[in-house]
């Protein structure tokens, strides 16, 4: 450790000489400038696209100007060809996105070749101050096992490989089997995960051993472990379990359509810790543990089939014969958009209300999630065909029958003898 910190002090100290602050500056100043710019002789500058074309040629003349007055510039060549390095990313961002999706593309540059590209940046500026061979001979005391600063780093950075690259390759496998066996999208999204999850639990078990770390060591951890879910993360574990239940299982996948607080919500993305489930009506995006799906009762559209049966309830006036209105209801669902043909529409004559005959529409759609639009069409497509057919929906009334004075001196009797009357 005190070896670590010799070369840091080391490194400090090169980048304290004047020389190398001027170098920066010169590398710096004209990109902050640059990308300052946002108005020109008050009005909006016609050159605010070119900021950063304009911020490397200011960076270019830095260094000819460095190199013409015989000032060492070595340092400010590097960190321009690093500069040039970083924005050739968006070109290549903009050549994925004629091949990949929006959301694949973006986790792939964020989640990988950016970070990789910061990462090589920092290897080489540490080249620059030190011999990166001789730093990476460096040894290091990691739970009873001596390593060297490289094998940390190579394990570190194959276990955020295996973390992040494991994606499209598990993504790659899931869609060659549904093309084989001819599986569902969400079997495929589920399969996915399966073997994303088991690459990374393979190959962090593979990167522990190439860092030959202690068995006992490995105990002891386990042990701390234990005794921690037995106290403060038991929640995490048991989630964690109902995930993996949950995937190999396949009674929750994403895609399906489950019902959650009334709401119908589509299955997005089931993670290890929790499900991310996306509900339609108000846009948003609703996080569940995992252990709510063993511990509570779950309502599923997509299960055996994506069919759902929908209903309407609507009344009408007792002076129109029931079976007169039932075949008005189930045209009217028939000419309906979104709604299936088969199972037919029915409906039904539910009840005898104060004011109206109460019937129930019940028919069917092939997407759960547009329920409450094609209910809609529904609802309005028999409110035009009632007014068609002149069929009333009657306003709720009420009928009094007042009685007649000598009804009512019938119905109080005279009080008898010594009786008052009051």
């Amino acid at each position: 450790m005190n070896t670590i910190v010799q070369e840091i002090g080391t490194s400090v100290g090169y980048l304290e000489r004047p020389g190398v602050w001027l170098q920066l500056l010169v590398v710096a100043l004209p990109l902050l400038v640059a990308s300052g710019i946002r108005r020109w002789r008050g009005r909006p500058a016609q050159i605010g696209t070119w900021r950063r074309p304009i911020g490397l040629g200011l960076v270019l003349l830095g260094v000819l100007a460095l190199k013409l007055a015989g000032v060492p510039h070595g340092f400010s060549v590097f960190l321009l060809l690093l500069v040039l390095g970083w924005e050739a990313l968006k070109p290549l961002d903009r050549l994925l996105a004629r091949f990949m999706p929006p959301e694949p593309r973006a986790q792939l540059m964020s989640r990988l070749i950016r970070p990789l590209y910061l990462l090589t940046t920092a290897l080489a500026l540490v080249d620059q101050l030190q011999n990166v061979r001789d730093l990476a001979l460096l040894p290091l005391m990691l739970l009873g096992n001596t390593l060297t600063t490289g094998q940390l780093f190579i394990a570190l950075l194959l276990g955020y490989l295996v973390l992040v690259g494991s994606g499209p390759p598990a993504a790659g496998l899931a869609w060659l089997a549904r093309r084989t066996l001819g599986l569902t999208q969400s079997s495929q999204r589920a399969m996915a995960l399966i073997f994303r999850y088991t690459v990374v639990g393979l190959g962090l078990l593979l990167v522990l051993s190439n860092l030959g770390l202690n068995p006992t060591a490995l105990v002891a951890v386990a042990g701390g472990l234990s005794v921690g879910l037995g106290f403060g993360i038991k929640e995490i574990f048991s989630n964690f379990v109902s995930g993996l239940w949950l995937l190999f299982e396949g009674s929750v996948r994403p895609g399906e359509i489950l019902m959650v607080d009334g709401d119908p919500c589509e299955v997005r993305n089931l993670g290890l810790r929790a499900a991310v489930l996306w509900r339609g009506r108000d846009n948003a995006e609703l996080v569940i543990p995992n252990q709510t799906f063993f511990t509570e009762s779950t309502v599923t559209y997509t299960r055996s089939d994506r069919l759902r049966r929908s209903e309407l309830v609507v009344g009408a006036a007792y002076r129109h014969d029931p079976d007169q209105v039932i075949p008005v209801l189930e045209a009217a669902a028939r000419g309906v958009e979104g709604v299936l043909p088969e199972p037919p529409a029915k409906a039904f004559l539910v009840g005898y209300g104060d004011s109206a005959i109460n019937y129930s529409l019940r028919f069917w759609i092939a997407n759960p999630m547009r329920n409450v639009s094609v209910r809609d069409a529904v609802g309005r497509a028999v409110w035009a065909s009632f007014a068609r057919h002149s069929i009333e929906i009657p306003f709720p009334q009420r009928v009094l029958h007042q009685p007649e004075a000598g009804a009512a001196s019938q119905n109080h009797p005279t009080p008898g003898p010594g009786v008052a009357d009051p």
